[in-house]
């Protein structure tokens, strides 16, 4: 099959704001995600929005659990799940977030068994789908809305 993408929005075409915050897209594909439940996710968003460009932010536990709707030990847990596949460090309350290394190797249970193309498009849409999962069930989409300006297309 040989398609072309093309903008289908051009007036609300995307672009890396200026207060500089992206979200790599090897996260999925490099399988970040597999290793990470819906927190360290949620809370790897967080970090990635409030970060400045050398990946630094000084948000304390209780100021960012109360915006990720959780407890400071489930905040804890995140971090450390996110420590463990070297998305990040932290030291007295400084959170940095790492550049992304080599991928990640697949766990037994991740290495996926042969499939259809049509498979693989649902595959990925079922991935971003975890995002949108964790904004919501920990009621922190009005955060980021407030903190793009109103914006609801930075996902």
């Amino acid at each position: 099959m040989n398609s072309s993408k093309q903008i289908i929005c051009s007036e609300r075409m995307r672009q890396v704001p200026a207060q500089f915050s992206w979200v790599d897209q090897r996260l999925v594909r490099d399988r970040y995600l597999d290793n990470l439940d819906v927190y360290a996710a949620a809370l790897y968003l967080f970090l990635v929005t409030v970060s400045d460009a050398q990946g630094l932010s000084w948000y304390g536990d209780a100021s960012t659990a109360r915006r990720l709707s959780i407890d400071e030990s489930r905040l804890r847990r995140a971090r450390d799940d996110l420590i463990r596949v070297g998305l990040l460090v932290y030291a007295r309350g400084l959170y940095q977030l790492l550049a992304l290394g080599a991928p990640l190797p697949p766990t037994p249970a991740q290495i996926p068994a042969p499939r259809h193309e049509a498979a693989e498009r649902c595959a990925s849409s079922a991935q971003g789908e975890r995002w949108r999962q964790a904004l919501r069930s920990m009621n922190i989409w009005p955060y980021f809305t407030r903190r793009l300006g109103g914006r609801h297309d930075f996902l």
